[in-house]
């Protein structure tokens, strides 16, 4: 699993321990069995705990619950993850800076 998917899915279970699996992929945007994996990989791990309540529109309903050392992994994930779209941005700014050079060159040269 990847840092990105795991960010997002505990930030999702932070906000909505109640979610469904099937409402997870949607607001992910990926396969219901590409999240059941990863829910079990952040439970062999001890970052989430998965427990069973009950459910009148659901038999049986999961509800999912970081644990302390969730929390701990998501505050760190959270840093690692902000940096990188930091400097994706600082890239980004970086290209559009060189563009609008070149543009500008361009433009005065015709």
């Amino acid at each position: 699993m990847t840092e990105e998917a795991q960010y997002k899915l505990l930030r999702l279970l932070e906000h909505n321990p109640h979610a469904t699996q099937r409402e997870i992929a949607g607001e992910l945007g990926v396969s219901l069995g590409k999240v059941n994996y990863c829910l079990q990989a952040l439970i062999k791990k001890g970052l989430i705990k998965a427990r069973n309540f009950k459910n009148s529109r659901n038999k049986a309903a999961y509800l999912y619950l970081l644990t302390p050392r969730g929390v701990k992994a998501k505050t760190k994930i959270s840093l690692s993850y902000l940096n990188q779209k930091v400097a994706e941005y600082e890239q980004l700014e970086s290209e559009i800076a060189s563009l609008r050079a070149e543009l500008g060159r361009t433009a005065d040269e015709t």
